[in-house]
């Protein structure tokens, strides 16, 4: 969303974009002593009142068809913990979404 905007969900797409800009600002101000990161998921769960059209819905938007899930989100938060040279960066946790 950050990449193409949103005629629909326009303050969303702004957080989204400035969530990006104060992660790159933090970072320059608290860098070398903290690394500065954020995770930017798109749908990782589904509720269980989902029905399954809406499930399959989901899936269809993503490049990766794989139902997405926390453990996604809680890998990368591992590497970013062990990582000693990222820093500044926003990670997109969207199976591909925006390429659809």
């Amino acid at each position: 969303m950050v990449e193409r905007g949103s005629d629909k969900h326009i303050a969303y797409a702004a957080s989204k974009a400035a969530t990006d800009n104060m992660t790159r600002s933090f970072a320059r101000k608290l860098a070398p002593e903290v690394k500065v990161n954020a995770i930017a998921p798109s749908l990782i769960m589904f509720n269980e009142g989902d029905d399954e059209a809406y499930r399959q819905q989901a899936l269809d938007k993503s490049l990766m068809k794989i139902a997405p899930g926390e453990k996604e989100i809680s890998d990368l938060i591992d590497y970013l913990f062990t990582s000693r040279y990222v820093t500044g960066r926003s990670f997109a946790v969207d199976g591909g979404r925006p390429l659809r």
